[in-house]
């Protein structure tokens, strides 16, 4: 289907964005990578005045370092993310989550911020940037401002982002060398997750100091599995304590049921597949 008729614009700058998005009004609409959207306008679930591309904007783009953080920023796309050495060797769990983001041509076009943006709860950033207690820093008409991914993802589909405001970066703290991976369970490759989850642990001497660990698609929004976390703190490192540990990892969850899985089903995903991310995360 062809989409319905908007203007379109590229600025390039931020200032220059948040300027054509209020003239816009309610009806504009923000063009990252376009994966979310493009579909959306074509089948006409979305008709806006205008549509502002932000691929020209440069400071939107690209991984550094500031001080204990990495910024990285909204227009970064997938691939780049995913092999930026920084993001390796700091923030290895987006790394991994990255890894299984759709398909190599996605990954190229997609960007980091255009996913965390969508909100969509099967989508697999959303629960890492959680998980890592990452920052998300926003550009409106009044200036930025910095709002925790704990606030940020508000409702299905929905964030704290106002109707007039763009996502400029995430600030993720660093996590270097701890052990991170990202389990991840779907019917088909390259498909959205049924469940999957994000572990972070860092172990000293066998045994766990710390542990973050996020939940896809358990819930409207990602969910921290904060009882997970507090019972590896200070045990063992091993399959035994792991299992244990996991057997909470439905805990505050609210699963839905659908076509592709019930909730009791992704009750059980979420204690197997937490095990199976941190043991592997520990190594």
């Amino acid at each position: 289907m062809i989409p319905a008729a908007f203007d379109y614009t590229t600025p390039s700058t931020v200032d220059e964005a948040v300027r054509a998005l209020a003239d816009g009004g309610e009806d504009a609409k923000v063009l990252g990578g376009g994966q979310s959207l493009l579909p959306v306008l074509r089948m006409r679930l979305a008709a806006p005045t205008v549509v502002i591309d932000l691929r020209k904007i440069a400071e939107l783009r690209g991984v550094r370092e500031d001080g204990d953080a990495l910024v990285i920023g909204a227009m970064t796309t997938h691939y780049d993310v995913q092999r930026d050495p920084l993001v390796q060797t700091h923030a290895a769990l987006l790394a991994a989550a990255t890894d299984t983001v759709a398909d190599p041509q996605i990954r190229h076009r997609g960007t980091f911020g255009g996913a965390l943006a969508h909100a969509d709860p099967a989508g697999d950033l959303l629960a890492p940037a959680l998980a890592l207690d990452a920052e998300m820093v926003i550009a409106g008409p009044s200036g930025r401002r910095t709002v925790a991914a704990a606030d940020f993802f508000v409702d299905l589909f929905t964030t704290a982002l106002a109707a007039d405001e763009i996502l400029v970066e995430v600030r993720v703290p660093k996590y270097t060398g701890w052990g991170a991976h990202y389990e991840k369970f779907n019917l088909v490759a390259q498909a959205w997750s049924i469940v999957a989850v994000a572990a972070a642990v860092r172990v000293v001497d066998g045994t766990f100091a710390e542990a973050r660990v996020g939940l896809t698609n358990m819930a409207s929004i990602p969910i921290r599995a904060t009882s997970v976390e507090q019972a590896l703190v200070g045990q063992p490192a091993t399959a035994e304590s792991v299992r244990a540990a996991a057997a909470h990892a439905p805990d505050g969850t609210n699963p839905t049921s659908d076509a592709n899985s019930d909730a009791e089903f992704r009750r059980h995903l979420a204690t197997v597949l937490t095990s199976r991310a941190v043991l592997a995360a520990a190594n």
